[in-house]
């Protein structure tokens, strides 16, 4: 009986050890997969956080586009972007403007701080830029760059090497060859090389994209307003004022001036080297003529100096710019910088036919022509960096060339046209 009785207490050890191989297991695997999760957890944080930021810094960035080019920003700007929301206030320092941007996604949150200051800059994004008088392009003229007009471009199969924009309900775009995309209301008789965006097209040929019925662009405001102009003429006045003979200020010989205030009619002639040491304004006329050269001074580095013809009496008549013959600019020796000639006369915004500026044979180089209430006529072989004036004609072989350094242009002188950034960072 002895050797026939059962045995139940075998295999216990055998379970004992399969029960610790199976907490030794799990340890091990709690163990190892508790990082990992975290580590998972921290990665997808980092990602949310990063999220914040970028979403922060896209709402700073909106701003500075919108001060940039004048238009509303409140003191409270919201805006919902990733999955969350950034709030950033805006607040004025006196010298500009500080924004602080808190990006919030899953209740992870980054804020950012800029801080701007006003420029000395005035912003040329166009090549030509003309008002409600439009620009009229003749003979073999043409334009390298962006064209934006409140009036109509027209021409004869001239070519623009860039975008053309006629804007608002009557704009037209009639004759143009343009590189790029065209806006107008109506575009006819016309070659676009790119997209086209009207109400109306006829005898057009498109080589992008049509878009019939599209909204017309609204007119842009010129870049430089009268109350500048009249900062810089009394900064002119800093300098004293000149002595007229005969009711004419004569340069015939090679000199350095401003600034100054000259209370007469200047003329720049003969074989001279004109030197500009700050802003120079004319009550009359300016004629250059012959093979003067002008230039700006190279103190001012990337700076630029500016020209003015204006009598505040009489803008119907006087107030005029003639460059003529082989006069020239030059710049400081610095890229970006330019001399910049503004005629006050008004007769092209009042109807009458009057230029403020004429700039005729070879007369060109470093200069913008800015004529805000009034006619600039282009003739023969001139090259210039930018034209903007009421209404534009170019004429014979006459070509503008737009220089990507105008939209940051500085001037010696007056208050900011633009913001600076002086800070940018995370806090």
């Amino acid at each position: 009986m002895t050797n026939n009785k059962i045995r139940t207490d075998g295999g216990a050890a055998m379970l004992i050890a399969v029960i610790f191989f199976l907490f030794a297991t799990m340890t091990i695997i709690l163990g190892v997969a508790s990082p990992v999760l975290k580590q998972a957890a921290v990665s997808k944080n980092i990602i949310t956080s990063k999220g914040s930021y970028y979403s922060a810094e896209s709402s700073v960035e909106d701003i500075l586009y919108r001060l940039k080019n004048g238009k509303q920003v409140s003191a409270t700007e919201s805006l919902s972007l990733n999955g969350g929301t950034v709030i950033t206030d805006v607040t004025d320092t006196g010298n500009g403007k500080k924004l602080v941007s808190n990006g919030v996604i899953s209740s992870l949150n980054r804020k950012v701080q800029t801080i701007v200051s006003f420029g000395t800059g005035v912003a040329f994004f166009y090549g030509v830029q003309a008002g409600q008088g439009g620009f009229d392009l003749q003979n073999s003229s043409s334009i390298v760059g962006n064209v934006y007009s409140g009036g109509p471009i027209t021409g004869s199969g001239n070519i623009i090497y860039g975008d053309v924009v006629s804007s608002g309900p009557s704009g037209i775009i009639d004759g143009i060859h343009a590189t790029g995309t065209a806006y107008s209301h109506t575009i006819q008789n016309s070659t676009i090389d790119k997209d086209a965006h009207y109400v109306t097209k006829t005898s057009t040929t498109v080589g992008g994209v049509s878009y019939p019925n599209s909204p017309d662009l609204p007119d842009a405001p010129l870049p430089i307003s009268d109350a500048q102009i009249s900062t810089w003429e009394s900064d002119a006045t800093t300098g004293g004022t000149a002595t007229c003979s005969g009711g004419t200020y004569t340069i015939s010989s090679s000199r350095s001036i401003g600034p100054i205030k000259i209370p007469c009619d200047l003329s720049i002639s003969g074989n001279t080297t004109l030197t500009l040491n700050g802003a120079v304004w004319v009550t009359g006329n300016i004629t250059v003529q012959n093979s003067v050269i002008i230039k700006v001074s190279p103190s001012f580095g990337n700076k630029s100096v500016m020209m003015i013809a204006d009598n505040p009496s009489n803008r119907s008549s006087s107030s005029k710019i003639s460059l003529q013959n082989s006069s020239s600019f030059q710049n400081s020796g610095t890229a970006g910088s330019f001399v910049l000639m503004i005629a006050m006369n008004n007769s092209g915004e009042n109807g009458g036919g009057t230029a403020a500026i004429e700039n005729a044979n070879s007369a060109g180089g470093a200069v913008v022509l800015y004529a805000p209430h009034g006619l600039i006529t282009l003739q023969n072989s001139i090259n210039v960096k930018e034209v903007t004036a009421y209404r534009i004609t170019l004429q014979n072989s006459a070509q503008v060339k737009y220089d990507t350094g105008l939209p940051s242009s500085l001037f010696d002188s007056g208050p900011g046209g633009g913001y600076t950034i002086t800070d940018w960072r995370e806090i």
